[in-house]
């Protein structure tokens, strides 16, 4: 049996004051690919936000990485945060330090301490996503393919048990998006966890996994087929 990483039952999603997902009833086991569809205003980001401690899960039950969503205090969700990969639409980077020196930052602002290891643990992840011989350049110097690229390893950075991919390819071109979905799929086969939210139903279609889709207020499984939109 697979370990459970991501469980919600009868969960309820708010934006604000809005109810944008009702009944939500997920799993997601170690070692999966899961897709998250949906228009614009569907709830997929919400959803999101609401797994990685952004937005309060006020109604349902939820676990995520071994905390509890619903009885999630506000001092725990940097610690859940360390146990996630995080990846943005828009990056994220900072822009007045170069890529090394952003991915210095968040080890330093997670705990770690020792030069030589932040050095080799930097190197190790940017090798990862094949920006190791990028690590002196600022993020204007790189194409949005490459910050992606930085954002993916700096999502890597303390060996997240699960990686929430955020709309990541929703900034480039598609045959920049196709290489960004093979360094996630690359990542995948080392045995990590990814759940990510996608419009491109293209990569879909190139990439096929297990993939969910918010419509109407609801949460379902879609079966893929060949050949045909989703």
């Amino acid at each position: 049996m697979s370990e459970t990483i991501l469980s919600l039952q009868n969960a309820e999603i708010y934006q604000r004051d809005n109810l944008v997902l009702s009944k939500v009833n997920l799993n997601i086991n170690q070692g999966e690919f899961v897709y998250l569809i949906g228009k614009t205003g569907s709830g997929k980001s919400s959803l999101m936000k609401t797994l990685y401690g952004d937005l309060s899960l006020e109604k349902g039950t939820g676990s995520i990485v071994d905390f509890s969503l619903n009885m999630l205090k506000e001092k725990e969700i940097p610690f859940l945060r360390r146990k996630l990969g995080i990846v943005f639409q828009d990056f994220k980077l900072l822009n007045d330090r170069n890529v090394f020196e952003n991915l210095k930052f968040v080890l330093k602002a997670t705990g770690w301490k020792d030069s030589e290891k932040m050095k080799s643990k930097i190197m190790e992840v940017l090798s990862k996503v094949g920006m190791e011989t990028k690590d002196f350049k600022m993020p204007f110097q790189l194409s949005g393919g490459e910050q992606q690229r930085v954002a993916i390893a700096r999502a890597l950075l303390n060996d997240p048990d699960l990686i929430l991919a955020d709309e990541p390819t929703g900034n480039l071109d598609p045959a920049t998006s196709v290489g960004v979905m093979n360094v996630l799929k690359e990542i995948h086969q080392t045995g990590k966890t990814i759940l990510m939210a996608t419009h491109d139903y293209a990569l879909i279609l190139k990439f096929p996994y297990r993939t969910l889709k918010c419509e109407g207020g609801e949460l379902f499984e879609v079966v893929q087929q060949k050949n045909s939109g989703v």
